[in-house]
């Protein structure tokens, strides 16, 4: 399985994460500007079709009859701290599974990764981990907690000053870039998308069970 086929859904996700990250919010008192502009902690998202996972029994066999355990990811949480020179996401997530036969202790080990994202397209790290579920005998359904760090360096997340006076700056109606939208100039939307990262977690999977998630 190719790392560009892992990633396309992250990729995706990603992009639309960035796409509000940097709007801000627009006022009209005295001047039209951008009061609110970004901060440097990232968005943390999971991207389609990696939230949830499913084995089977018998591979190659995607019926329901062979489903064995599904699991999904859920009450993704973060907390970020920007107060050195890199800025610290912690992310945790509980994982919710159920098996088909209660029969028996069982344990399950999913996969998982943690990437962070620059500009909705490059991958600039990748972590992964795994999570163990443990299934008491005539249990149908368990549970666990897991956690990811993701690190981003704090001077390139923050916008140039420049860049930053372009959207914050009041314009007065008459002048003459009063209605030019800053976010639409070129060299504002290069440096908000360098600016921009987000952390993004999911399962761990093989084309085939990407392909199963996309396609069911």
């Amino acid at each position: 399985m190719t790392a560009r086929f892992r990633l396309i859904s992250a990729l995706a996700l990603a992009g639309a994460l960035a796409g509000c990250a940097g709007t801000g919010d627009i006022v009209v008192d005295e001047g039209v500007g951008i009061t609110a502009v970004r901060g440097v902690c990232p968005a943390v998202g999971v991207p389609n079709n990696t939230g949830d996972i499913t084995l089977f029994r018998v591979p190659g066999d995607v019926t329901a009859a062979n489903i064995d355990v599904v699991a999904a990811l859920t009450n993704v949480r973060s907390q970020c701290s920007d107060a050195g020179e890199k800025v610290n996401t912690q992310v945790t997530f509980d994982v919710q599974a159920r098996r088909t036969d209660v029969r028996g202790a069982r344990t399950v080990t999913l996969p998982y990764f943690v990437v962070v994202v620059r500009g909705g397209s490059a991958v600039v790290t990748k972590r992964v981990g795994q999570i163990t579920l443990n299934f008491a005998d005539g249990q149908e359904r368990a549970q666990a907690s897991g956690q990811g760090t993701a690190y981003v360096d704090k001077a390139e997340a923050t916008l140039p000053k420049d860049i930053r006076e372009k959207l914050i700056r009041r314009r007065r109606a008459g002048q003459q870039d009063a209605a030019v939208d800053p976010m639409t100039q070129p060299e504002v939307k290069a440096a908000l998308a360098r600016a921009t990262f987000d952390v993004l977690v999911g399962f761990q999977m093989s084309q085939d069970q990407l392909v199963y998630n996309a396609t069911r």
